[in-house]
């Protein structure tokens, strides 16, 4: 329960309460269980104590203990919360308006409609917070926790998201205007209920290093996905690509191909991007047509698919028919020096094979990552070198 000393200080006012703070600095206010329901100037109660005409605006609360406090309707702008525990407290209809909540730690606090806009909530720990319907807007959550936060119908127009963790995070109807999204961390691990609004501002403000993954899901229509980067002005730094394994080496898929869309490689993976109801063989053609390079993954279980072979094939007759290198040839192991299969024996004759035998061991796999992506760099971009 709440401090009754602590209480009654505030009862007196913010002037009264923040020349306390700054006579006790080494003083914790336990203010935890409080409730401080619509605590602004015309009347609240904190606690069942009578806090009539008490004023919150520019109050200081950092390192206050708030756990599981109720503050919905308060009205504190201005206020300061750094190092706060706000654990569970409970904030519906606050006014938080250019608020300090630097390094403080909101877990699974409710804040649905509370206004935030301004608010600097840097390294902040906002791990499942509930912001549907809040007022984000021009909100700092440089280096913020917002792993499984709710996101739904919040306003982010301009927040800063540098180093943000959206890993989890919840989007739907949710508004990303004027917004870098490029430095976010996880973002394509966020989950999303149904499509946002994303602004071509956004776009252009993360220089179109967003990940796919993100704006697919958040309703982005492909075809805009595919033509990002050209739209932002700049050329595209890597040539696209299709991944073909077998089915027993889809874990390597699975990392190359998050790893690729993280460095901006715009990657079709198959089965997860084909679309529900797409034939695999139509799709899978499709797939190889419009992307630059096929990224082949050798193995034991590769060269013995036929869809593999396949896709080998495809890839071609692209080859002859523009008279370029699409084929991007890797191997698990050393199978493909052994076999007798017409096709990877034609790969093993002609081409320069990255090694991936220890991908498992990272600075194994880092240097045949780096290298890839050396190899993939389209030639706009090896010319600008």
């Amino acid at each position: 329960m709440a401090n009754e000393e602590h209480l009654n200080i505030l009862k007196q006012g913010v002037e009264v309460w923040n020349k306390w703070r700054e006579d006790n600095p080494t003083v914790v206010p336990d203010l935890s269980l409080a409730i401080l329901v619509e605590a602004h100037l015309g009347g609240a109660c904190l606690d069942g104590a009578d806090l009539t005409e008490a004023n919150l605006i520019d109050a200081d609360f950092r390192n206050a203990d708030l756990t599981d406090a109720n503050l919905s309707g308060a009205k504190l702008k201005g206020a300061t919360f750094m190092y706060a525990d706000l654990t569970i407290a409970l904030l519906t209809d606050a006014n938080l308006s250019r608020a300090n909540l630097s390094q403080a730690d909101l877990t699974a606090a409710g804040l649905k409609r509370t206004d935030l806009t301004a608010a600097a909530l840097t390294g902040a720990n906002l791990n499942e917070v509930d912001f549907t319907e809040a007022n984000l807007s021009e909100a700092d959550f440089t280096e913020a926790n917002l792993t499984g936060a709710t996101l739904i119908r919040a306003d982010l127009t301009e927040a800063k998201l540098t180093g943000a963790v959206l890993s989890n995070a919840i989007f739907w109807d949710t508004r990303i205007a004027r917004i870098d999204l490029s430095r976010c961390v996880q973002l394509e691990e966020a989950q999303h209920f149904g499509p946002s609004y994303i602004g071509i501002d956004t776009i252009y403000e993360s220089k179109g290093k967003i990940p796919h993954k993100f704006l697919r899901e958040a309703g982005v229509p492909e075809n805009f996905i595919e033509y990002m980067s050209s739209l932002t002005g700049t050329a595209f730094e890597f040539y696209s690509c299709f991944i073909s394994y077998s089915t027993k080496d889809e874990e390597l898929a699975k990392r190359l191909y998050a790893d690729l869309q993280t460095e901006g490689v715009r990657c079709w993976f198959a089965p997860e991007d084909l679309r529900i109801g797409q034939k695999f063989r139509t799709g899978i053609d499709e797939a190889i047509r419009k992307y630059d390079k096929l990224l082949l993954i050798l193995s034991e279980s590769s060269v013995k698919s036929n869809w593999v072979e396949k896709e080998v094939e495809a890839a071609f007759e692209k080859e002859n028919k523009e008279n370029k290198t699409v084929l991007f040839p890797v191997r698990l192991d050393d199978s493909v020096f052994d076999t007798e299969v017409a096709w990877a024996a034609d790969i093993r004759r002609t081409r320069h094979i990255g090694d991936f035998t220890n991908w498992e061991k990272h600075p194994d796999y880092k240097k045949g990552f780096e290298r890839l992506l050396r190899d993939l760099k389209s030639e706009e971009r090896k010319k600008e070198m």
